[in-house]
This record gives structure tokens, sequence and C-alpha cells, in this order.
């Protein structure tokens, strides 16, 4: 049985005072030890909440593909793990749109983040105009073909985030039909790309996940964790999450 990986993103939240809320997070999740917990910060939070919580995982949100360079407000995969990040998430619907990263861009950060050993979460998701029109699995997986890395190497951990993006902050969420028709066609993408090792790699789901519908989510087949925005802010929020992910 593959172990539940809840993993916050702080997106543009987060200063020094907030540390404390990340330290009661932490300390929180030791009662849930059947399941993996990560903060995904600020890269200005990222240091400070390593030397607060020291064992516990935190990540930066996003990663440049290139060693160093001419790349002015950007943060290579070498900076991360410099400042103590275990993970990262590349491809999140917020930079892909507002940004315009492609896939290949993103294909090129989760390489460069996997092979010097940070993990690393890779989000897809669908539009509602996409949805609506009926062609959310297929756009889903081709933007995840053109995303995945062509291999699996070395001992980071390579997990895929379905987020669909309509439900990103909405409080709506697809039906439980529509998270397992996704999380089974991202399973059998992952199988055909990486084989056997397919089989093992998390598939989380992201958008609107909150404690009063997160143990119905962690029941269907194939979704093995969250990505969590908003309610990952507080301890009070977030550590019921958790506790869902361990039952």
């Amino acid at each position: 049985m593959v172990k539940k990986l809840v993993a916050g993103n702080w997106k543009m939240h987060g200063v020094s005072s907030d540390v404390a809320e990340i330290r009661a997070i932490a300390e929180g999740s030791r009662q849930y030890p059947s399941v993996d917990v990560a903060l995904c910060l600020p890269s200005i939070l990222i240091h400070r909440a390593v030397e607060a919580v020291p064992g516990f995982a935190i990540g930066g949100q996003d990663v440049h593909h290139a060693e160093k360079g001419a790349h002015t407000g950007c943060t290579s995969a070498q900076m991360l793990e410099d400042s103590g990040a275990r993970l990262t998430i590349v491809g999140h619907s917020e930079r892909r749109d507002a940004q315009r990263e492609s896939d290949d861009e993103v294909r090129a950060k989760a390489e460069a983040a996997l092979g010097i050993g940070l993990d690393v979460i890779l989000c897809c998701g669908e539009s509602l105009d996409v949805r609506e029109g009926g062609t959310a699995v297929e756009t889903v997986l081709t933007q995840l073909e053109g995303s995945l890395p062509p291999a699996l190497a070395g001992g980071a951990e390579l997990a895929i985030a379905y987020e669909p993006i309509w439900a990103i902050g909405t409080g709506k969420i697809p039906s439980i039909a529509e998270i397992a028709e996704m999380h089974a066609a991202i399973r059998g993408k992952l199988q055909e790309r990486f084989g056997a090792a397919g089989i093992q790699l998390r598939i989380l789901y992201g958008g609107s996940v909150k404690a009063s519908n997160a143990a119905e989510i962690f029941r269907i087949e194939n979704v093995d964790g969250a990505l969590v925005g908003g309610a990952s802010l507080k301890a009070a929020d977030f550590l019921p999450i958790v506790a869902a992910a361990g039952l």
C-alpha cells in the first residue's frame, strides 16, 4: 500500500512571523506517522523553516531548469537544495497560465530537480471550458505526456498532482466519479511511460481540498494524497486533512 502524501502549497503567502504556524503544522504532523507531510513555501521562507522544523519536509513552489546564469528572479535546483529544501512543485496551473510555461519547460524543470535529488510534484489539470466540453481526460493526458521526464533516475521521487483549474480556490470539486476517472487515466499514462515503476508513483488530488471532503477524496482508488492550497496556511485547517489521509 502506497503511503499517502499531503503537501501544502502556501503560494504567495508567508513572512517571518508565520514560522510559528509552520512549526505548529510540523509538530502536529508527528501524530500521523503513516502520512508523509510537506510544506512548499515562498523561497524567502525555506531556510528559516528548515532551521525551525528540522526533519520536516520543506519545499519550493517552482525551480528553474538551468544550473545557473542570467535568469533574474529565478531559483535553481542547487539553490533550493542549498537552502534545505527536499522537494519542489513544477507546472502549477498558476505558472502555466500567468507565466505562460510550456510543457517542455515544465519537463525541463522536473528533470533539473530530480537530477539533483529533489523530489518533484508535477501538476496538471484542465480549465472549466475543457471540462464542460467533454475533453478533460484527453487534455490532461496530453499535458502530462509533454511534461513528464523521459525516465526516472536516482533516488528522488516524482509525484503527479491532478488539479482541475476550475476547482482551485473555488470550493467546487469534480464528482467522485470524475476524480476516479482522471486518476485512473493518469495511472495508465504513468505505467505506459515508466512501466512497473508507474504503479508506485503517487498521484495527488488538488483543488479545494478541505477537512470536510478530504476523507471521501482519499478513499478514491489511485488518490495517493493531496496538494492543498489555502487550507494549508493554518495548522487548524491543515492537520485535519493530514488526519484524514491516515485513516
